[in-house]
This record gives C-alpha cells, structure tokens and sequence, in this order.
C-alpha cells in the first residue's frame, strides 16, 4: 500500500514531537536532580573534558555541543567562576584559550553524576533494557542526519 505525502509529514510530525517533549521532561527531571547552581550545560561539559581528558578550545567544545561560541563562552565563564575550569591562552596561538576540567570541577561532575545516574537508569530498567538498546541505534542515526544538515 502507497503511503502519500500526508502520511509521511504526519509520521515526522510525531517522531519530532516525541523527541521534543521527551528532550524538554528529561532535561526538566535532570536539572532538578543537579546540585543546587548548577545548570545541565555545566554538568555536560564538565563530563565532556572529563571523559576527553585533553585540554580543548572553546570553539571545539561550541562545535561539539552545537551551540555558538558566545553561548559556550557564558558557560565557560560560569564553570570558570566555580573553579570548576581552568582556562588559560594558548601559548603558540595568543588569542587562543584552552579549557581543562579542575580538581574541583570533577568533584562536581561526579556528585552531578551520582545524583542524575538513578533518575536515568530508572528509565532504563522500567522500559527494558532490551528496548532501549533497539531504539539507540535509531537515534543514533537521526542524530547523525541532522548533524549533517546542519
């Protein structure tokens, strides 16, 4: 059976709806969970140069969670004021900075951790293991798409 145009919007209109609102709850239930100043862009790019481990340029981390370098450069600046990074120039390019996580911002990024890491696994576990590992690789993939599109 053909499938017409109408049917095609209305299935992309759902799948982008769901996304949406599940994007905004899980951020909603993640930033309540955070420690008390802290916003859910610091707890990401506090894991981000935790798991990186190498220092990395504001532009690179702007580039990296696909928002402008002012934006990335407010973050940075409050992750900055809490000790939680350190940003120093970049001694062979001058009007380049280097941002590496501080001792205190990976305490902070871990107490966010132990905090958001129950709320999520609960999710896991109540919509089975199994299921969620079938959706990844879809989501993976729309990822990927609109990364390209960009």
């Amino acid at each position: 059976m053909a499938h017409s145009q109408n049917d095609t919007d209305a299935l992309a209109i759902s799948l982008f709806s769901e996304i949406l609102m599940a994007d905004q709850l899980a951020r909603s239930r993640l930033t309540k969970a955070l420690p008390k100043g802290m916003e859910l862009s610091h707890f990401s790019v506090l894991n981000h140069l935790s798991h990186s481990g190498v220092e990395r340029t504001p532009a690179q981390l702007a580039k990296s969670f696909h928002v402008t370098r002012g934006a990335m450069t407010n973050t940075l600046a409050k992750l900055e004021a809490a000790g939680n990074v350190h940003i120093r120039p970049d001694w062979d390019d001058a009007r380049r900075k280097l941002v590496t996580i501080s001792p205190a911002g990976r305490r902070a990024r871990d107490a966010a951790l132990a905090n958001i890491a129950p709320i999520i696994s609960e999710v896991v576990v109540e919509l089975g293991e199994h299921r969620v590992r079938s959706a990844l690789p879809i989501l993976r993939e729309l990822r990927v798409k609109l990364e390209e599109d960009a």
